[in-house]
């Protein structure tokens, strides 16, 4: 018999093609039009924190070069664009009135988008709390949650006629645990409590910036969150690893879906953490507040966690692949273990399993029963340089979408309310602690002239978006 030729890998005629950006890791512009620092800018300046002590100064210029951007977007075919309101660009001091002119550009970049088609989708907040606000405590403290929540206001009511997706905040596991556990994301702080105390005031500030939005804008506009849920899997099924597995679970998922979804933390992860912290600034109404209804959920994927209990006196995490530190990003798990899992691997040296990604999917299909799910982040790093022609050829990045688009078309097929597919990153950019020696971008940005090339990725990525069907690996 000859052999069975394989159906098309079709998506719905709605399904959104997108890609994802962050404010400080593009705009550049800094200083300009009122802007303040905000704590990437004191983390970035500081000696030792990033590679080569790169900052985020200019960027990628996006301030200056939007509309060359959405014009790119537009003829790649993307039918959406996330992007990241800068916090200390429209509200320097994280406190008062709005800075029109902050707000102006946001303005300026939502009406181009919408002039050539492309759906705007705004993150309110990735990561770039406004230096005046850390001095004051950060996220440990409660008040940052009412500043956001007042910040949510303004933008909201700015851009709210002509915006209707809205994400509160983008991975708070890496703002909380990152920020504050293991110190190698902005500020910099190594506190076990202040990093669950900053967990749980993050989980404030989306329960009250989604009703502050709400307040605000008309009732069709949809909000949700971004969430980096972690796929975790034990190294066995020996009972210490599924309860070492447990506990990572908790740490990375729990904290966060436990209560936006459910109206409470996990019992395990407050029994786990108890020689950390009290919890006791969990105040009542707060979880009531926190569980706010989402009209969708955001999740973000690169690769899956491999863990096992700790032998013996082996103490701390191995290969978390968060970042070099000496501090735990995991409160109260310094027993837990994690392990490099198998198989190839990005240049951030993330292993690559669209497994992973449809495990996720279908996990919060039963999680959320319901609830709209969107891929707001997923993409790979790699080493792309031009050839001696200027272009760009990128067939691991194709590889790795195509793998990964196909496991969201499986979890679809399974049943999973899969609504779009954000790119991570629209462009190579400023890659945090990393400088700029990470490339993420579907478009190879030359650093020093600032010239964008599309990489072939991103005219395969663009061929899957106005058809609806992905192309295959090797056609473009």
């Amino acid at each position: 018999m000859p052999d069975s030729v394989p159906s098309p890998v079709t998506f719905p005629p709605a399904f959104l093609w997108g890609a994802a950006t962050s404010a400080y890791q593009i705009e550049g512009a800094v200083q300009e039009d009122g802007r303040t620092p905000s704590i990437w800018d004191t983390f970035s300046h500081t000696p030792g924190r990033t590679a080569g002590g790169e900052t985020g100064d200019t960027a990628v210029d996006h301030y200056h070069r939007y509309r060359e951007d959405v014009a790119l977007m537009a003829e790649l075919g993307l039918t959406a664009y996330r992007f990241s309101v800068s916090w200390s660009r429209v509200q320097p001091t994280g406190r008062g009135p709005a800075v029109q002119r902050g707000l102006d550009f946001y303005r300026r970049l939502v009406d181009e988008l919408l002039a050539h088609g492309i759906q705007p989708a705004v993150t309110l907040y990735h990561w770039d709390l406004p230096q005046e606000l850390e001095d004051a405590g950060g996220w440990p403290e409660r008040d940052t949650a009412l500043r956001f929540a007042d910040y949510a206001r303004l933008v909201a009511d700015a851009l709210g006629d002509r915006v209707e997706q809205w994400i509160t905040l983008n991975e708070p596991w890496c703002s909380a645990f990152l920020g504050y556990g293991s110190g190698v994301h902005a500020p910099g702080r190594t506190d076990p409590v202040a990093a669950l105390r900053a967990a749980h005031h993050l989980n404030l500030a989306h329960g009250l910036g989604a009703s502050a939005l709400r307040a605000a804008m008309p009732a069709r506009n949809r909000i949700a969150v971004s969430l980096n849920s972690s796929v975790v899997r034990p190294l066995s099924q020996d009972p210490a690893d599924l309860a070492a597995a447990r506990r990572i679970d908790d740490l990375a998922n729990g904290v966060f879906h436990g209560p936006m979804l459910h109206g409470s933390y996990p019992e395990s992860l407050l029994d786990a953490t108890r020689s950390v912290t009290d919890w006791s600034y969990v105040l009542d109404g707060d979880l009531r507040t926190v569980n706010a209804p989402l009209d969708a959920l955001g999740l973000n994927y690169y690769t899956p966690a491999l863990v096992s209990a700790a032998p013996g006196e082996v103490r701390g995490p191995r290969a978390d692949g968060h970042g070099a530190s000496e501090h735990s990003p995991w409160p109260g798990a310094d027993d837990v273990l994690f392990h490099q899992t198998p198989g190839d691997r990005t240049e951030m040296g993330w292993t690559i399993d669209p497994t992973g990604l449809y495990d996720l999917l279908m996990r919060y299909t039963r999680e959320a029963p319901g609830l709209p799910l969107y891929v707001t982040e997923n993409g790979a790093a790699y080493d792309d340089k031009p050839d001696p022609d200027g272009r760009v050829h990128d067939p691991e990045r194709i590889a790795y979408l195509h793998g990964h688009l196909s496991a969201v078309h499986r979890a679809i097929a399974d049943g999973a309310d899969v609504r779009g597919y954000f790119l991570w990153s629209l462009m190579d950019n400023f890659e945090w602690a990393y400088g700029y020696g990470k490339r993420f971008g579907a478009v190879y940005v030359d650093y020093g002239s600032l010239e964008r090339t599309p990489k072939s990725s991103a005219r395969w990525y663009g061929e899957a978006a106005r058809t609806g069907l992905l192309p295959a690996v090797g056609s473009v």
